[in-house]
């Protein structure tokens, strides 16, 4: 009897270290929740929205034009952004007097801006940003009123800083879909 007790505890221990260590590989290797702050991702995302992350996905491909991503901000503790990639490495970024984006000269066609980039907000992008082979430049959708890319406090984004691409809204569970 003491014998069967001491097998099911070594088991039940065992099964409970396992389920410890897969947990532990998804949320740092595989997924992570977070939750937007702020409105800079409005009309795409809302403050209070409940995310996904997807941190697996870019360790075999390479993000696109359009993706919404999260990163770090440098130089403060805990905090991500949320945005959408604009310009790829190797290209030259610029936001003209009109308000339209321009990569390598030509005006990119996009519907995700909620505005017309009103002049006074096109920041550093006023002139051409030429973007490194790992670089990446990056908006939200509330093109004037948000902090990202043509801010020096943001600048340019590195492969390296990616955590993932943001790939499911969970809550409100109203609005749940694949982004």
């Amino acid at each position: 009897m003491r014998r069967k007790i001491q097998k099911e505890l070594l088991s039940t221990g065992l099964y409970l270290l396992c389920v410890l260590v897969i947990s532990w590989l998804l949320v740092h290797f595989v997924i992570q929740r977070t939750e937007v702050s702020q409105s800079s991702m409005e009309s795409t995302l809302s403050n209070g929205d409940q995310l996904f992350v997807d941190k697996l996905s870019y360790r075999f491909k390479e993000p696109q034009r359009f993706d919404i991503i999260v990163f770090p901000l440098r130089g403060a503790a805990d905090t991500y952004y949320i945005k959408r990639i604009i310009g790829v490495p190797g290209e030259t970024v610029q936001i003209g007097q009109d308000g339209s984006i321009y990569i390598d000269g030509e005006r990119l066609e996009e519907s995700y801006g909620r505005e017309v980039i009103d002049p006074q907000h096109r920041g550093l992008a006023a002139e051409p940003i030429q973007l490194d082979e790992d670089e990446y430049f990056v908006m939200g959708d509330n093109r004037n009123n948000s902090t990202d890319s043509r801010s020096a406090r943001v600048g340019n984004i590195r492969r390296n800083e990616l955590i993932g691409r943001a790939w499911v809204r969970i809550w409100p569970f109203a609005k749940f879909r694949v982004l």
